[in-house]
Parts: C-alpha cells; structure tokens; sequence
C-alpha cells in the first residue's frame, strides 16, 4: 500500500474542493425542478473497491507511534494531557479497541474500502481494516440525539465544478459532514477527539491518463476540546479492479 502519489492528482481535488456547490433553481419564474435522487446527481461515481496509498505519515499509519508522539497533531494542552494517558490495555478491557477506526481517522487507516449506494440517497462505504461501516446521507434527516457510535451522522452533499472531467465525469466533490461521533483517537496511540468534534470531508475522484483512478479524501477536524486548530489531512486511494485482496480484519487497540 505504498507508493507516489502524482503531484497533478492532488492540485486536481484541491483545484475541485474549491468549487462552488451548485444547486437547481427554477428560471424565469419556471416551477423548480423535481428533486433528483443523490446517485443519478452524482457527478462523478466512486463505486468500487480502493486500496489506500500511504504516501505520508508512514510513521504514523504503519505502525503505532509510542505514547506521547503527537506531532503535526495540533493538540492543545489539554488534548496532549489526555494523549499522554492512553492505555491499550485499558481500552481492550473496556471493550473499546475501536477507538482508533472512528469517522475522525477511520480514512487514514491503511487497508481498503468497499463504497457502494445503500439506497439511491446513503451511500455506504465498508473498511477491511476494523471491519466498519459508514453511510453518507443525502436527503434531510435527524442526527441521534446522543452519541452515533464509533462513525458518527454523516450529512452528505454533491459540490459540482463547471468544466467537464475524465471519462465520462463531471468535476466535482462529495462533501461529508460528520457530528454526534463517540470520543476516540485521530491516531492509534491515544491522539484524542471528543465527542463535540466536527468532521468535514471532500471526496475527489480523479482520472489520470495512465488508466489509474485515484481517491483523494480531504479531512478536516474541528475540534476545540482537544486542538488548538483544525487537524487537516490529505489520503490516496487507488482503484482497484474488484474485491480479490479484500480481507475484513477485527479492530485492533495496539
């Protein structure tokens, strides 16, 4: 899962992550159109299996860091004070060994995705690694009144870029906004997020001349218990061909 990510694919998605969204309205006095269904709006289709590509952060993703190394985390001193404290142990008895595969970091761990359409407006996405499952919700809907579980609520929209895109897509990214998470880690080693943390996410898909199809999801993490500014992240994924390497694996607290 490693390899080099081309510099043109990452100025792509954040060319498209700073596109405006773009919504239907009637014209001269025109009734709107009929609401359109999330899957036949999607600009763009990121179906599929996607095999992550750890192109930074190796340190960090491919193996569990040592308690207290938190860096290019912005952690306040209360986020370093709770980091300080993490105890595998502790969270293997409490139950808790998916404390790392939360919505806030489940991205950036190595392994593979499995994105399909639950219904023609939640788009699910599956991880082999912690085997968990995500669904994006495109219509309007009441997050819980506590906590989600370990992947939060996740609110969805289509950002749609004018111009037009490779092989029959659209410029254009899907916006994720994620609330209601349980308290978990943005690293393995005990790098806190609180249950009031915000997630929002940008899922770029790009066509390179090559053949490759390349994932590139945008991270942002709001949080103000624990940061002292927004965690940002960058994470590669690359289109594989069908589910053959796909290998669920249980959460793992070490």
């Amino acid at each position: 899962m490693n390899g080099r990510m081309p510099a043109a694919v990452v100025a792509a998605a954040l060319a498209t992550i700073l596109s405006v969204s773009v919504s239907a309205q009637g014209r001269g006095g025109a009734p709107p159109a009929a609401p359109v269904a999330a899957r036949e709006a999607a600009p763009q289709d990121i179906t599929g299996y996607w095999v992550s590509v750890v192109t930074e952060d190796w340190r960090f993703r491919m193996v569990t860091p040592p308690k207290g190394d938190y860096a290019s985390v912005p952690l306040n001193p209360e986020g370093r004070r709770v980091a300080d404290t993490w105890d595998p142990a502790k969270d293997e008895a409490a139950g808790n060994q998916c404390r790392s595969y939360g919505a806030a970091a489940l991205m950036r761990v190595p392994g593979r995705l499995h994105i399909t359409w639950a219904d023609e407006d939640t788009l699910k996405i599956e991880t082999d690694a912690g085997t968990q499952t995500r669904e994006f919700h495109f219509k309007p809907g009441q997050p819980p009144a506590g906590d989600a579980g370990w992947q939060g609520y996740s609110a969805a929209n289509w950002e749609i870029a004018g111009g037009r895109g490779g092989q029959g897509q659209r410029p254009g990214s899907m916006k994720v906004v994620t609330t209601h998470m349980r308290p978990g880690y943005l690293r393995k080693n005990g790098v806190p997020y609180s249950g009031n943390a915000v997630l929002t996410e940008y899922y770029t898909r790009t066509d390179e001349p090559n053949g490759d199809t390349w994932l590139i999801i945008t991270t942002i993490v709001e949080d103000p218990q624990y940061l002292a500014q927004n965690f940002v992240t960058s994470t590669h994924f690359k289109k594989e061909p069908n589910g053959s390497k796909w290998s669920p694996t249980p959460c793992a607290a070490r």
